[in-house]
C-alpha cells in the first residue's frame, strides 16, 4: 500500500509540476526538471529528516521515471487540448492526499509515531509543491492567505492515525486520510474555505512623518 501510494503520488505530482511550468513557458528541460523535483522533493526531505538510507529514490529509480512519464503525458494532454479549469489545483490536492498518507506509514515504518509521523506526513506532501512554486517564481501555496495547504495534511494525517489507533480495519483508515486532505483542499479552491488570518494593528509612532509631509 505505501510503494502504490508513493508511486500515484510520484505522478500526480510530476503532473502538477509540468502545468506549473507549462504556465511559465518553459523548455523541455525546465519542465522534466520542475516536475521531477515536485515528484520527489517532499519525500527526499523526510527521508533525510528520518535517517533513512539510501533515499527513496536512489533505493528504486522507478520513482524518478514515474516522474518523468507522467510529465511526458501531462505534456501531450496540454499540446492536444486545453486542460481544464482548477487542473493544476485538483492535480496538486491528489499528490498531496496520496504523498502525505504515504509519508504518515513510511515514518510509522522507521519507528515514528504521533507527532512525529503527521509531521513527517506533512513534508512529504507539501515540500514538494513548495519546491515547485519557489523554482517557478510563485509564492507556495502554503504562504498564500486564503488556502488551506499543509494544515489539510495535518488534518488528514491525524485522521489516519486515529482510525489506526481505534482499531478500524485497513484500508479504511488510509482512504478516509486521502479523502480528508484532497477534499479540504479541493473546497478550498472552490469554495473559498481558510483558515482565519491573524493581524496585528500598531499604533503610528508619532516621529513617522505624516502624509503630505
Amino acid at each position: 500500500m505505501v510503494y502504490a501510494l508513493q508511486l500515484l503520488g510520484v505522478a500526480v505530482f510530476a503532473a502538477s509540476g509540468a502545468l506549473s511550468a507549462g504556465r511559465k513557458r518553459m523548455d523541455l528541460m525546465g519542465v522534466l526538471v520542475i516536475a521531477t523535483v515536485t515528484a520527489i522533493g517532499g519525500g527526499t526531505i523526510r527521508d533525510v529528516l528520518l535517517d533513512r538510507h539510501p533515499v527513496f529514490w536512489i533505493a528504486d529509480p522507478l520513482y524518478v521515471v514515474v516522474s518523468v512519464a507522467g510529465a511526458v503525458a501531462t505534456l501531450l494532454f496540454a499540446r492536444t487540448r486545453r486542460p481544464p479549469a482548477h487542473s493544476l489545483a485538483l492535480a496538486d490536492a491528489l499528490g498531496l492526499g496520496f504523498f502525505t498518507i504515504g509519508g504518515v506509514q513510511v515514518a510509522q515504518q522507521m519507528g515514528a509515531g504521533g507527532i512525529v509521523a503527521v509531521l513527517m506526513g506533512t513534508i512529504t506532501g507539501a515540500a514538494g509543491g513548495v519546491i515547485r512554486d519557489v523554482l517557478s517564481a510563485e509564492i507556495p501555496l502554503i504562504f498564500r492567505k486564503g488556502h488551506l495547504y499543509a494544515s489539510t495534511a495535518i488534518a488528514g494525517a491525524t485522521l489516519f492515525l486515529l482510525l489506526e489507533a481505534a482499531g478500524v480495519p485497513s484500508p479504511v483508515p488510509t482512504l478516509a486520510g486521502m479523502v480528508a486532505v484532497v477534499g479540504l483542499r479541493v473546497a478550498s479552491v472552490l469554495l473559498g474555505w481558510h483558515l482565519p488570518v491573524f493581524e496585528v494593528h500598531e499604533e503610528r509612532d508619532e516621529l513617522e512623518p505624516r502624509d503630505g509631509g
